[in-house]
């Protein structure tokens, strides 16, 4: 059969990203141990009811774990969403004898009123079901079902999820603002697409979107940033950084640290081991906090740097485009970045290096 007989199909699937093979074993083990751990704990903590578990908890699952990003799948959809569904299909099983307009009914305001309150959840419509299909065992609980099993199954599996998905790496819940510092667009924005850009053409949209407009936001801009680094020539981070650097060792003393904080009068030092290894950072306000607390004598034992420097550090390659650099710079205030290479200290570029190397491609794309 020629391909083209089955082009009608293809035009039935989805524009849909397929992930890697790790990550969608990851998200079947996150359901997978979701619902068996929630259901456990529910049965032990309602004695083994009849009804300790819903089946729209399934469909929840797939949000909570394969879609983590979605507007559907945060916190206060599946909370909000499914108390609302649970409310109105317990009172529409009480008071519409008839099962069908009950259920329909249901389901029908429940929409209204998750869209209403911004708590759209899909498995939402199932929970109003179950509560006027579910039979006896479901009837006999009256609004005690919106209690148990709806809000427990729906917190235990909620709890689950935010801690499976911080351990995958990924921000759940998902976090709804590009700037947390400030009310104003960030300097990235400023210069090109605004949070009310994006609001203004949403506006004339007659369709939900199943994205945030957060995630709308950064992947126009990294599309944009791409498209911008095709016409500029790049410079890596070995072409601009600093070789010499001012550093700390993880032994120094920390009253010895202060004094070189005075000497250069920075903000913040890379600090290496003895093998000149990058192994931290230290603030000068980590350094105010350590002497806040010097009367304390829990932290008495703290003298030296690598007990109260920061761990997490943010490097880059030698050879990497500083285009890399600039999130870093711009939305997240970074003073400068080090630069490793097999694990050692050879450089940082500085805010004032990147200044420099984006005036210069300014300068070429004039003169292009």
């Amino acid at each position: 059969m020629r391909t083209a007989d089955w082009e009608w199909l293809n035009r039935l699937k989805p524009d849909f990203k397929i992930l890697p093979l790790r990550e969608r074993l990851l998200c079947a083990l996150g359901a997978l141990l979701g619902l068996a751990i929630s259901s456990l704990i529910s049965w032990y903590a309602l004695d083994g009811l009849n009804v300790w578990y819903i089946a729209p908890m399934g469909a929840s699952s797939v949000l909570l774990f394969a879609v983590p990003s979605s507007p559907l799948a945060q916190p206060w959809n599946v909370l909000v969403g499914n108390t609302l569904a649970g409310i109105l299909g317990v009172s529409c099983a009480l008071w519409l004898p008839d099962l069908t307009a009950a259920f329909s009914v249901a389901v029908g305001v429940a929409i209204f009123l998750m869209l209403s309150t911004d708590s759209l959840h899909p498995p939402s419509g199932a929970v109003a079901i179950t509560a006027v299909l579910g039979g006896d065992a479901v009837h006999a609980l009256g609004y005690h079902f919106v209690f148990y099993p709806v809000l427990l199954n729906s917190v235990l599996l909620l709890l689950f999820a935010i801690g499976f998905n911080h351990l995958r790496g990924k921000h759940y819940p998902h976090p709804g603002q590009l700037n947390p510092r400030s009310a104003d667009p960030t300097p990235t924005q400023k210069v090109t697409i605004q949070p009310q850009d994006i609001q203004n053409v949403l506006e004339h949209q007659t369709q939900l979107l199943d994205i945030s407009e957060y995630d709308l936001q950064n992947i126009i801009l990294q599309a944009q940033e791409q498209a911008n680094a095709r016409a500029v020539s790049e410079f890596t981070c070995q072409d601009i950084m600093s070789k010499d650097v001012i550093r700390l060792h993880a032994q120094d003393d920390i009253h010895l640290a202060l004094d070189k904080f005075k000497q250069v009068n920075l903000m913040s030092l890379p600090v290496v081991n003895t093998e000149n290894q990058l192994v931290g950072t230290l603030a000068l306000y980590e350094i105010v906090e350590w002497f806040k607390r010097a009367a304390d004598p829990r932290a008495s034992w703290e003298h030296e740097v690598q007990q109260i420097m920061n761990r997490q550090v943010v490097t880059v390659q030698p050879q990497q485009p500083i285009d890399d650099l600039v999130p870093y710079f711009v939305e997240r205030s970074f003073n400068y970045i080090a630069v490793v290479e097999q694990q050692h200290l050879v450089g940082i570029v500085s805010r004032a290096d990147m200044i420099a190397a984006l005036q210069q491609a300014l300068h070429q794309q004039r003169n292009m």
